[in-house]
């Protein structure tokens, strides 16, 4: 089962919501929603979404004000979705940082081709790669499918977000406090004991000998990185840890 983009759609107007809803349930998103620019923003914090569709007339706040918080606040992908269709509002909302702007009445075939267009977006501009290949385990960044050996692997949601921040960077040396802010954002304190119990039930899953790792690899006291086919195997100080 592959671990979903999560989608957070921020319309005040219910009928819209669930037109939208139901197109990206039919391309297999995960879906959350809010009504206002409040629960927008407590929605970005809590559900950490990859893209954001965003209407622009919201009852608490003007959604051009929302723009750059969103951005400021997060990394997510924000597409505009609204009926303003004059020229200076999408010049307004892209300057501000939007990624796209998209025009109510809209096809939802066209919004689910936007949406597909920013995640590869954002994906090369973030000089990451689309699929990476470790051993015999590919991972594609885009659908955030995991296969081993043509076998799709089952992953939980923080397995997943471990490994593909990995992969975004296969090679390099990702430090344990980069990966426990990605994946517990809002723990207090981060104990690196979390990540080890997770990285070690990614090796069960993932390693043929899960004792002498080859695709993930251990830089004691440092971090993890992924060993992709580029890398040449070689020796790993505590690659079991």
């Amino acid at each position: 089962m592959k671990v979903r983009h999560k989608v957070l759609v921020v319309d005040d107007e219910l009928h819209i919501r669930r037109l939208i809803h139901a197109a990206l349930a039919r391309a297999d998103y995960a879906i959350v929603e809010a009504e206002s620019a409040r629960e927008a923003l407590e929605m970005l914090r809590d559900e950490r979404p990859d893209i954001v569709l965003l209407d622009l007339g919201l009852p608490d706040r003007d959604g051009l004000e929302l723009v750059p918080l969103v951005k400021q606040q997060s990394d997510t992908t924000l597409i505009v979705v609204s009926a303003r269709d004059a020229t200076d509002q999408k010049v307004a909302a892209l300057d501000l940082g939007a990624d796209d702007y998209l025009t109510k009445p809209f096809d939802t075939d066209e919004l689910l081709a936007r949406v597909r267009v920013a995640l590869r977006n954002r994906m090369t501009r973030d000089g990451g790669m689309l699929a990476v290949t470790a051993g015999d385990v590919t991972i594609d960044l885009i659908a955030r499918t995991v296969v081993k050996a043509g076998r799709e692997v089952h992953l939980t949601p923080k397995e997943y977000a471990v490994l593909a921040q990995l992969a975004r960077h296969p090679g390099r040396v990702i430090t344990h406090n980069q990966i426990m802010a990605q994946v517990w954002p809002h723990e207090v304190e981060h104990h690196v004991e979390y990540l080890r119990v997770l990285v070690r039930t990614l090796r069960q899953k993932l390693e043929s000998d899960p004792q002498q790792p080859q695709i993930i690899s251990n830089e004691l006291g440092i971090g993890y990185r992924l060993r992709s086919v580029s890398d040449a195997p070689g020796d790993e100080a505590g690659q079991g840890h």
